[in-house]
């Protein structure tokens, strides 16, 4: 019975089988290896005579034949083994008798017997993944090179608790699913092997058994590195990186996040320029986010995923960077040339759902292990997905983890956590009747929340500076509150740093759509932002997903001609970067690109050469962003109380019939700065408009952009402006303005 459990692959202790065993009168040595022509067994120095299955004298070492038992199996008794005489096994392949002329030779390798060695993994990992609370997952399960009881190799390991039986294949045996059966370590649900000889760059996966008697291979879930798309097996890797940005580490968490300057350059980085590879990236990213003046970038999910299209939104590798731009320490190398040049890197995380795949996590170890058992439940209606099972502990921690490892491992300063609407609510994009309650007869995923909750308690915990950001697209009460403070819902907050501001996107988009001369009648969309602005902590957000899928580039989203479309777009970015909250702006919106951003050739770069004279705006507008920045940067009322209601008040918020915005932002030290918007086609002289008495001397323009240096019309005021002792909007002092047509200014006392 153990032997056809054996060679099926279901056997939970194929050690108890295979490798030296104790018998009377010696040690039975047993191998498993299939095609071989004949297994000898090589003790002490191997340098002593050749015997049977039965074996002689071995002084100084011996070999020993084993004998063959059938089906890859051979086997033999050995004198009594020294417990540090490690055996060893030569393995002899090819033809029977002499080969012909030009055919197939013999070929003989020598290798250490995996069947020789104690388990790799100790009690305190088994219980750790056993309570999901193992905080370095990684270091636990996958494949990771060491040296063992003197011996270099790999452990294997791997998490499938349903599983009736593992075995690994890879290149190194030459894809034979057969040779090494893993052992089960007891209820951790984790099986292991130790494959001495095997290092970095291997290529392998596991064969899994479902209860059913069902083989399937499968990609590693814990693999730190992979084959290029579109092959899948996991590829074995240590990193030999070293880091040189410990001062930026140092100083990353002087400030929080909500109280310091954060404006995030969103990256797609197979398009940014496609074809670079990490390293080729690291040359030319880092130096044109500096330029641009941006304090962060943010990577589109660049976890391993099989689909290109997707995007990097459908995982099937959680702990691997996407090879298709190179090797894990290729990536560590951007992050850490963003990092020497002052810019952090957020980078999108996705534990929302993953695909179908089946080499991936669907049903991995022949029944829903990663996604719940209740298809109601584990399908996602949307993306054509599986979700989560929030509610195990081992999923939970594999995903905890993950977003550890990716702050840990390489050095990343905050993640941007996606689609968490879709799971916080039972009901997300489900019928009436297609989902079942939680306990209290709502419609919170209860399990969801307490996964948010303890990812963030976690990451913050265990890697101080960083930052989560929370794509949430409802009115969730408490994103940002601490996870211990509970709320009207009688839930704790979810412990998030940000929070995406899908509703100021939206509106403010729908007003900027309309043609100046209807926007009077939607002015509330621009102002309303302002009645919830600090119930979190706000990032405002013109994503990749704002300039896809017909919804039309940034510029393009603008009525009027061309000259009105590119004012509008700069408008608005002075809006944006004057209106509370953090900034996030999509590649190619920088400049004003026309087109769809499209992932086969990325941004328009052409728009940018100085050769194409038809459109020099573009540069203007890349200019305007970069000195956007840099105000921005250098201006504490723009960012130092963004989240609280002292660092903002309306000038004047209801002059529709204008298309005016006027406010003041304010530093912790009171100093203000007065930001107006006018999105009106007509140049509105002898505007006036009231500023603080306590800062009634000189005002000085610091931003316009309506300047001719960023293709306007360079209508503006004097350097200088002496605030009037006139009351206007209720403030004891007030500027006489002259309001560019389609533009924003911003003034701030001397």
């Amino acid at each position: 019975m153990d032997r056809e459990r054996l060679l099926s692959g279901v056997h939970h202790d194929p050690h108890s089988l295979l490798g030296a065993h104790p018998v009377p009168g010696g040690t039975l040595v047993r191998a498993l290896r299939p095609h071989a022509r004949r297994v000898t067994v090589l003790t002490g120095d191997g340098t002593g005579g050749e015997t049977g299955g039965k074996a002689g004298d071995r002084a100084g070492g011996g070999r020993t034949a084993l004998l063959p038992e059938g089906d890859g199996l051979f086997a033999g008794v050995l004198p009594r083994l020294a417990e540090d005489d490690h055996h060893r096994l030569l393995v002899t392949y090819g033809p029977a008798g002499d080969p012909e002329p030009g055919a197939e030779r013999e070929t003989e390798f020598e290798t250490h017997d995996p069947y020789r060695f104690l388990p790799t993994l100790g009690d305190l990992d088994l219980h750790l993944i056993r309570e999901g609370r193992h905080e370095e997952l990684w270091r636990a399960l996958g494949a990771h090179p060491m040296t063992h009881q003197g011996v270099p190799g790999t452990r294997f390991t791997l998490w499938a608790p349903n599983a009736r039986g593992v075995r690994l294949t890879g290149d190194f045996c030459h894809w034979d699913t057969t040779a090494h059966p893993l052992r089960s370590l007891g209820a951790s649900g984790v099986w292991e092997l130790f494959v001495p000889g095997v290092g970095a760059g291997t290529l392998y996966k596991f064969q899994v058994t479902g209860p059913d008697g069902t083989a399937t291979l499968r990609a590693d879930p814990m693999a730190r590195r992979t084959e290029v798309p579109p092959a899948t097996a996991s590829v074995v890797t240590s990193s030999r990186y070293r880091w040189q940005d410990a001062d930026w580490l140092a100083r990353r968490g002087e400030r929080p996040v909500h109280e310091a300057p954060f404006s995030v350059y969103e990256v797609h980085l197979p398009s940014w320029r496609p074809g670079l590879s990490y390293r080729q990236l690291a040359e030319q990213l880092p130096a044109y986010v500096r330029d641009l003046g941006f304090t962060h970038v943010e990577f589109m999910p660049i976890a391993e995923h099989p689909f290109g299209g997707s995007w990097g939104y459908q995982v099937t590798g959680f702990y691997a960077p996407t090879a298709r731009m190179g090797t894990p320490d290729d990536f560590r190398y951007l992050v850490d040339a963003l990092h020497r040049e002052g810019i952090g890197v957020i980078l999108d995380w996705v534990p929302a759902h993953f695909p179908r795949d089946a080499w991936a996590l669907a049903a991995f170890d022949g029944r829903p292990l990663y996604e719940p058992g209740d298809p109601s439940r584990a399908d996602h209606p949307d993306w054509g997905t599986l979700e989560f099972d929030y509610g195990r502990a081992e999923v939970r921690n594999f995903l905890v983890a993950n977003a550890v490892y990716w702050c840990e491992e390489f050095h990343i300063d905050g993640l941007r956590v996606d689609a968490v609407a879709s799971m916080l609510y039972l009901d997300y994009s489900r019928e009436h009747g297609g989902w079942t309650p939680n306990e209290h007869g709502g419609r919170e995923n209860l399990d969801a929340v307490a996964f948010l909750q303890e990812m963030n308690a976690t990451v913050y915990r265990r890697c101080p500076g960083v930052v989560t950001i929370a794509e949430e697209s409802t009115a969730w009460d408490g994103v940002t509150r601490a996870t211990h403070h509970v709320g009207a819902g009688g839930f704790g907050g979810l412990g998030f740093g940000l929070k995406w501001n899908m509703g100021w996107m939206h509106d403010s988009l729908g007003y900027m759509t309309h043609e100046p001369v209807h926007r009077k009648y939607h002015h509330h969309e621009m102002t309303f932002s302002m009645v919830y602005a600090y119930s979190e902590n706000y990032l405002l957000p013109i994503s990749h997903d704002e300039v896809v899928h017909g919804k039309r580039s940034l510029v393009g989203k603008m009525p009027g001609d061309w000259w009105q479309r590119r004012a509008d777009h700069r408008a608005y970015l002075g809006f944006m970067w004057a209106h509370p909250g953090k900034q996030l702006l999509f590649m190619g919106q920088e400049f004003a690109q026309g087109a769809e951003w499209s992932q086969a050739h990325g941004p328009d770069w052409w728009l940018l050469d100085p050769s194409y004279a038809a459109e020099p705006d573009h540069r203007g507008v890349r200019l305007l962003v970069r000195e956007l920045n840099t105000v921005y940067r250098a201006t504490p009322a723009l960012w130092e109380r963004d989240c609280v209601p002292e660092g903002f008040a309306w000038v004047d918020g209801g002059a529709a019939d204008d298309n005016v915005f006027a406010f003041l932002r304010f530093a912790g030290d009171g100093e203000p700065l007065l930001a107006v918007s006018n999105f009106s086609p007509v140049v509105r002289t002898g505007y006036r408009l009231g500023v603080p008495d306590t800062a009634s001397g000189l005002w000085t323009e610091v931003l316009n952009t309506d300047a001719a240096r960023y293709g306007g019309s360079a209508v503006g005021n004097p350097d200088q402006l002496k605030a009037e002792p006139e009351p206007s909007h209720g403030r004891g002092a007030s500027l006489v303005l002259t309001l560019p047509p389609l533009a924003t200014v911003w003034l701030r006392p001397e």
